[in-house]
């Protein structure tokens, strides 16, 4: 995770960088004596078979105010909504916000990424069992997008052997550049794209030069890939969400980062290339999420999702504070992250071998006898430095004379500074290990290389400093690391996931579900130069183990295509349904799932649950969320009718905002989750569900779970579905018998028998 980590935050301070560049003048681009930056301009949705039309609208309309060369534009969008993104002065970007047909006018944005036995994990984690179609044998004309940092073409994940002639209606391309050529793609990888960005001028490829972007796309289609591993670890054969799915990938992150031009420009090739669903990993940062009319995923997603696309993004890495989920329109699919039932252990050994388990990926080459003299950080403090920074292992706080040869204690509790972070100032003042002791890192695995590390708890932690205490001479080792399968207990939410409840509305639950995203193993770029290689290793791995919402998003985006492949006539809206109504709500230990700090989980954590491969095949009933419903919504979050028209280019005839609207009206929205804030003492919700089953005629009857303090009323209390009567509606009243104080959770579940159709609800008092 810290290696990944790492990353991002080598891009972020380059994402920062750019954004304070794009501020003066752009002297590459020579052009204007003003200053510019790239900004977009948002004109809602576009009539795709007027693309000329559309292009000179743009083009009149930037030229009404920008008067220089035609450099200005950086990206032209036509196909599933209407804009453009163009170099502006702030004077100039002011006055095309007061053109009519606009919508929005913002600075391009710079979004940063959210970043094998898992499949096999959530196979087995599944109570279902699937009538007459295997999960396996779906079609293979569902189409996955990938919107991230491109792809290695030539790893064995994107082999197209055994796959039949690519989809008919694929009207996407091949881009070539200098290192991609068209025979890169395949009857697999189908299409692939790329972005030049507007501010840096770099040559563009599709070529995934970062990792990020070819570990999603494997882990959401890739083929099965038999004695896959990271250098031996979590070895076993890698496979992709649903393999027998096309990959289209689309460029949008560059070394510079995510530009928000970019990534409505891929959703708008996306729209007209024909993908069946996207995938993105990416968002904004918790501390800069834009508004809801100037979010390029938001924006993009909503023209996606009204073409019949479904889009599933990341939650973001910011856990485990609340109100930090991204990418919370109630159209896109929010993904949170929970651990597998594999742990990367690596152990920390005393005489007499007392071990001590811990958790990271090292390579260590130390002696497996504990012969190796332990010191703590505070004990090897030097003269002048704080013994609180020496106890965490602090720059500048260690006396080398006492640290040379030797294993530092570390704490890192509640500490600013990374594993890695300390590594570095151990290894210069001469230590051959290091012991940090994180409640937070230690179920997320941290890759260390070849210095000798492990992440210990603070339980543990309390036994090695007694031990130390006690000991004239205390002496350890650590192993390198081990996979240890069967791990209990799993899932786990993820203490980096982001949590709700959502800041764009608290009546509506986010993150919708939760899939694997820790040490996930898929396929990485074969020329990783910063990799660290072992020494029995004679080459860099082509697979990595990862962490991040960004790795658990491929994993719903697989389940998705595979949903799409049974039934292709499903909307992104049956698909989401289907996928929450159906999650897990139990561990492999058959108890309810925790966060990895022990606390029982909650949908501000992981949403409906862990994600069900199987059941999500066939859920019995789903939930659709309409266009109407959308519109509504935007009503409810205070656009007016006439924004909301140049939005939608699927608006009813006589569409107004329904009366009296506010932010409590979301709670209605046909959603597969309830939630409600500003709860008094009642309140009442209508839900509307279809029944998909194979069962024309059947009945369900309703369990309910209810929280203390809360009486909870459904009617009618049993839903009777005929050949005539598809579509029914319930509702649901809430009373407090008690003061509700804080958040309390509960669920509502339609049962036949044979499929249990589960919706979870909050209450909030504010």
């Amino acid at each position: 995770m810290e290696h990944y980590y790492s990353l991002c935050m080598i891009l972020f301070f380059l994402f920062l960088s750019v954004g304070a560049r794009s501020q003066n003048v752009n002297d590459h681009n020579k052009l204007n004596t003003d200053a510019s930056s790239v900004y977009i301009v948002y004109m809602g949705a576009a009539d795709s078979s007027n693309n000329v039309t559309l292009r000179n609208d743009h083009a009149q309309l930037l030229s009404s105010v920008v008067k220089r060369n035609e450099r200005a534009l950086v990206h032209n969008y036509k196909n599933g909504f209407s804009g453009f993104a163009a170099h502006l002065s702030q004077e100039e970007a002011d006055s095309i916000a007061k053109k009519p047909g606009v919508v929005s006018v913002f600075k391009d944005p710079i979004l940063k990424l959210h970043t094998t036995r898992s499949w096999d994990f959530l196979n087995h984690q599944t109570q279902v069992k699937i009538d007459s179609v295997s999960a396996s044998s779906s079609s293979s004309d569902t189409i996955i997008g990938i919107l991230d940092t491109g792809i290695w073409p030539e790893a064995a994940s994107f082999s197209d052997n055994d796959m039949g002639p690519i989809p008919s209606r694929w009207k996407g391309t091949c881009m070539k550049a200098s290192d991609f050529n068209s025979s890169n793609c395949n009857r697999k990888l189908i299409g692939a794209r790329y972005y030049k960005d507007g501010e840096s001028g770099e040559d563009g490829t599709a070529r995934d030069t970062v990792g990020h972007g070819t570990h999603v796309a494997s882990t959401a289609a890739g083929n099965a890939v038999a004695d896959a591993s990271y250098n031996g670890l979590a070895a076993g054969s890698a496979r992709g969400g649903s393999p027998d799915s096309r990959l289209a990938v689309y460029r949008v992150c560059s070394s510079f980062g995510c530009r928000g031009s970019a990534i409505l420009a891929a959703f708008d090739d996306a729209i007209a290339d024909g993908v069946d669903v996207l995938s993105l990993s990416l968002g904004a940062p918790y501390y800069a999420r834009p508004a809801l009319t100037s979010d390029p995923i938001a924006i993009g997603s909503f023209h996606a999702v009204e073409r019949g696309i479904t889009v599933v993004c990341s939650a973001g890495n910011d856990g485990p504070t609340s109100n930090t989920v991204s990418n919370d329109a109630p159209w896109i699919l929010t993904v949170a992250a929970s651990t597998l039932d594999r742990d990367l252990e690596s152990d920390l050994v005393l005489p007499n071998n007392k071990v001590i388990k811990g958790e990271g990926i090292n390579f260590s080459n130390l002696s497996k006898s504990a012969v190796y003299p332990l010191v703590t950080g505070e004990f090897a403090k030097a003269a002048n430095a704080d013994a609180t920074g020496a106890r965490r292992c602090h720059p500048e706080t260690l006396d080398a004379s006492k640290v040379k040869g030797k294993i530092v204690v570390c704490d890192g509790n509640n500490d600013d500074y990374s594993t890695r972070e300390k590594i570095s100032i151990v290894q210069e003042a001469g230590g051959v290990g290091l012991v940090n002791a994180d409640d937070q890192t230690r179920f997320v695995a941290s890759n260390f290389g070849k210095f000798p590390a492990t992440v210990i708890s603070s339980k543990d932690q309390a036994t090695l400093l007694q031990y130390l205490n006690s000991s004239s001479n205390p002496l350890g080792t650590i192993l390198p690391t081990v996979s240890v399968i069967n791990f209990k207990p799993a899932p786990q939410v993820a203490y980096f996931s982001s949590r709700g409840p959502s800041t764009l509305s608290k009546n509506i639950i986010k993150p919708d579900i939760a899939a694997p995203g820790v040490e996930i193993l898929a396929s990485w770029t074969g020329d990783d130069s910063d990799e660290v290689v072992p020494e029995a290793a004679k080459k860099t791995s082509s697979f990595n183990l990862i962490s991040g919402t960004s790795m658990s998003c491929p994993h719903v985006s697989g389940v998705a295509a595979t949903i799409k492949s049974r039934y292709p006539t499903w909307s992104p809206s049956a698909i989401r349904s289907a996928i929450m109504t159906s999650a897990i709500q139990k561990n492999n230990m058959d108890e309810p799932i925790t966060t990895d700090a022990g606390s029982v989980a909650t949908p501000y954590d992981h949403g409906a649950g862990e994600v069900s491969t199987l059941g999500s095949l066939q859920p019995g009933l789903v939930y659709e969320t309409t266009t109407t419903d959308y519109l509504n919504y935007l009503c409810y979050i205070g656009l007016n009718v006439t924004s909301i028209k140049l939005i939608s280019g699927t608006l009813p005839d006589g569409f107004a905002c329904p009366k009296d609207s506010s932010s409590d009206n979301v709670s209605n929205m046909n959603y597969p989750s309830i939630a409600i804030s500003n709860f008094k003492e009642t309140s009442k919700i209508t839900r509307t569900v279809t029944n998909v089953g194979e069962d024309d005629e059947t009945v369900y009857s309703v369990v309910v779970e209810a929280p203390n303090g809360v009486d909870v009323k459904v009617s009618p209390s049993k839903l009777q579905f005929t050949q005539s009567s598809k579509k029914l509606s319930y509702e649901v009243s809430f009373s407090a018998t008690a003061s509700v104080n804080q958040a309390v959770f509960g669920s509502i579940t339609w049962s036949n028998g044979k499929y249990n159709v589960r919706s979870p609800f909050v209450l909030t008092k504010q």
